[in-house]
């Protein structure tokens, strides 16, 4: 089977650019559209005179033509993207959605497309994207998922269809997520206090003993970092997951607290830059402590 080869891309973050440069390395022709292009600084804006994608003016105008449209923005905007192109979507494309949402946002997206004459396929991207970039594994949802696997394997996605029911790829990223950001949160907010007390290392020895998957210290650092690094979309996409329980009829506690420390983390971001456990928690609590003297000083 033919594979895809006029390609939209709605979004132009961290995804949506690492596809694309992936896609024209390829041979695709591609078109893009971000939010952000309005403002010249953004990073959407700056990444494409590196990329050299289509700049379109309005996502109708990136999907004009397009086989396959990418959506691979923020959570919070997945609907948003599947309205803003459908007036310009060609029956028949193809749509993939790769965004971290719920199952029930999924379908809803799906009813939008599909309405319109598009073949929704939802995707859940199980690891991070920038070590394997277009090929990070997805898992695929939904009827069109077999065709496109056909369609997108050549191009180097790594995809695999895993029901043709829209809504259980994204359960399972949601709520495998609520394990790995609430290991971030419980490790961020466990070692902050115990580098108080000075006890943070006789803490990751313990979890050696009871847990021995490996360099606990590497470990902490890495999840604490994550959420440092990232933490306003990890929270976003734990809201995500929060409602995802709530979908699912149970209360989403652990969920919704772990989308509050991944807020409160993301405003640390400067001490990820430090190279070990120790000085990236003495970062977070100093900054901590300037904070509290400042507000009482007020």
């Amino acid at each position: 089977m033919v594979a895809f080869h006029r390609i939209a891309l709605i979004g132009f973050g961290e995804v949506g650019r690492t596809l694309g440069a992936d896609l024209l390395v390829r041979g695709a022709k591609v078109s893009v559209y971000d939010i952000l292009f309005a403002r010249a600084d953004s990073a959407p804006s700056l990444a494409l005179k590196e990329i050299p994608a289509r700049n379109a003016a309005s996502p109708v105008v990136a999907v004009k033509d397009a086989e396959l449209v990418i959506s691979a923005v923020t959570a919070a905007s997945d609907v948003d993207a599947a309205r803003s192109v459908v007036s310009g979507l060609e029956r028949g494309a193809f749509y993939l959605d790769v965004n971290s949402v719920s199952p029930g946002m999924k379908r809803a997206c799906a009813d939008i497309v599909e309405g319109a004459g598009g073949r929704y396929v939802e995707a859940a991207v199980m690891t991070p994207i920038a070590p394997k970039r277009i090929a990070s594994p997805m898992l695929l949802g939904g009827p069109h998922a077999a065709e496109f696997v056909k369609r997108a394997a050549p191009l180097g996605f790594d995809v695999k269809e895993f029901s043709n029911l829209i809504g259980q790829a994204s359960a399972v990223k949601m709520c495998r997520s609520v394990i790995i950001k609430g290991t971030e949160a419980l490790l961020t907010e466990s070692m902050l206090a115990a580098r108080r007390y000075g006890v943070e290392k006789p803490v990751l020895d313990s979890l050696s003993d009871l847990l021995p998957v490996g360099d606990w210290e590497k470990i902490a650092r890495y999840f604490i970092s994550r959420s440092l690094e990232h933490g306003v979309r990890r929270a976003e996409e734990m809201r995500e997951s929060a409602t995802t329980v709530a979908e699912a009829g149970v209360e989403p506690l652990m969920a919704r607290a772990t989308a509050e420390r991944e807020d409160w983390a993301a405003g640390f971001k400067h001490a990820s830059a430090e190279k070990d456990l120790a000085g990236m928690l003495d970062a977070i609590l100093s900054e901590m402590d300037e904070r509290k003297t400042g507000k009482a000083a007020e």
